[in-house]
């Protein structure tokens, strides 16, 4: 048990309390009486699941919203109006997993953005300012040089210049969401020696983490959330590992129900397979996913679960292993030969690498197979329709119209069409990454049909997510943690321990 718990703060004195916070998007509960109370001095872990809430509480705490009822306290004083940043600034920061640097800009710019003039004044003194700067990093024991360009820094680095920038307000309440999510295992130690210095120093931090044993390590309190409301809070020298996990899943070794095809011939070759790949982000992977198969890739931020992924897409190119499909080696680093290797795929972001918005459902479809659709380069209209609208039947999609413009469904049926054009030349290997994130039920059955689908078409699928639901779905399951497999779990396994893999728990520790 980490020593950290032993020096807990008083928790009379509290650097923010969160008491009945509701909030609604729409017909989404985003949270539901919630509560959190954090004494000042200490670092206090809040913990869920995906869409447990705890995004949309930090968007509260940091005054982007306005929660719908509840109250929100910030050093024993009420939280100020939206509308008065400054006021923010003074009270609360958010150090978030996409990082707000510019990298163009050095780091005493950064420290004072929108700030350059540290005298008051309306000339900037670039001398005051990097003198400034060096105090600011001084007072708070961080060793880095002022005049560094951004661009120039780790990721480690930029964190410490994020966290600098909010003390400089004269904020001592720091929000830290996932922050070693693309930190190596020393990365994450300096992190914590870092933490623990400022928190010596009075500073104040409200960790979030999908990394257990992180909190375990560092943190004194922790708050558990899950499905949009509170579930539990305590000191963490006073739960278990088992217990945590239990709070975030809701069960106690609860077998999943069995929504899994037959499981693949025993006998079967061919499909996926991956040998000692390695990339940035991972390292050492090997994986067969044979036809017929669902096989879930699990982890959480940070795992190297994508990247992997990504690597059998073409996406990326690993830098050692090889990739097979069917027996034949895939040449790594290019879609359209992964594509006509027999990969299909679903992206991570349908967004950003997934939908076209300004074309048809038909086009976005049918896009991967213009050789089914005409010869010699021609595209027949009249058979572009048909092929589409019986990918909108297989995935239902609303509206059912090949004509509609993409942009204007709802994420579910968005990520349908996306699904569509992965099945659409009936690959020989299926990955489906994050298939069912911020689609409402009816379409997660849809879209998880479709893995069930193609392997009756005698598929490989390889399912890529954090959520329990997918692994529903499952015949195996391999669980990434930091880059490398920590856990296989075959046939029958309880979603706890899926969980405590994902976040590197030794449950049989407790």
């Amino acid at each position: 048990m980490s020593t950290a718990a032993a020096n807990a703060p008083d928790a009379a004195v509290r650097a923010a309390r969160v008491t009945g916070v509701s909030k609604t998007f729409g017909a989404t509960r985003a949270l539901r009486d919630v509560h959190l109370d954090v004494a000042e001095g200490e670092v206090h872990a809040l913990v869920g699941r995906n869409g447990a809430g705890k995004s949309t509480l930090v968007s509260i705490l940091t005054g982007l919203q306005a929660p719908d009822t509840g109250t929100v306290e910030l050093g024993g004083v009420p939280a100020p109006p939206l509308a008065d940043r400054e006021a923010w600034r003074q009270r609360v920061a958010c150090v978030y997993q996409r990082l707000t640097v510019i990298d163009e800009l050095s780091v005493a710019e950064n420290l004072f953005v929108n700030r350059q003039a540290v005298d008051g004044g309306r000339m900037i003194s670039w001398k005051r300012l990097q003198d400034k700067a060096a105090e600011l990093l001084a007072e708070w024991q961080l060793d880095i040089d002022p005049a560094t360009t951004a661009r120039d820094l780790t990721i480690e680095q930029k964190q410490y210049v994020e966290i600098a920038r909010a003390l400089s307000f004269g904020a001592r309440f720091v929000i830290l969401d996932e922050p070693t999510a693309r930190l190596d295992g020393t990365g994450v130690q300096r992190l914590f020696e870092r933490v623990r210095a400022l928190r010596s120093q009075g500073v104040t931090f409200l960790y979030i983490s999908h990394h257990l044993q992180e909190i375990f390590e560092l943190c004194e309190s922790v708050t558990v959330f899950r499905d949009a409301q509170f579930v539990r809070s305590g000191r963490v020298d006073e739960l278990s590992r088992t217990t945590l996990v239990e709070a975030m899943t809701g069960e106690k070794a609860a077998v999943r129900s069995d929504p899994r095809p037959p499981g693949p011939d025993r006998r079967a070759t061919g499909g996926l397979q991956l040998d000692g790949l390695a990339g940035t982000a991972y390292d050492g992977i090997d994986l067969a996913v044979r036809p017929g198969e669902i096989v879930g890739l699990a982890g959480g931020g940070g795992s190297g679960k994508f990247e992997i992924a990504e690597a059998v897409c073409g996406l990326q190119t690993p830098r050692a292993g090889t990739i097979t499909i069917d027996g034949n080696w895939l040449r790594p680093g290019s879609v359209p030969r992964a594509h006509r290797a027999g990969v299909g795929f679903v992206p991570k972001d349908r967004h950003q690498e997934g939908l076209v918005d300004g074309l048809t459902i038909g086009d976005n479809a049918t896009m991967s197979v213009p050789h089914r659709l005409g010869s010699h380069g021609w595209v027949s209209p009249k058979r572009q329709a048909a092929y589409a609208r019986g990918l909108i039947k297989r995935l239902d999609i609303v509206p059912a119209n090949p004509d509609q413009a993409a942009g204007e469904l709802s994420g579910g049926n968005q990520q349908k069409v996306v699904a569509a054009r992965a099945i659409a030349d009936d690959p020989k290997v299926l990955v489906l990454m994050a298939p069912t994130a911020g689609v409402d039920v009816r379409s997660k059955e849809s879209l998880l049909a479709t893995a069930v689908d193609a392997t009756e078409r005698g598929a490989a699928v390889l399912i890529v997510t954090d959520d329990l639901e997918d692994l529903r779905y499952c015949h195996r399951v391999s669980v990434v943690f930091r880059g490398r497999q920590v856990a296989q779990f075959e046939d029958q396994w309880d979603d706890r321990d899926i969980v405590a893999a994902m976040e590197g728990v030794e449950l049989s520790d407790d």
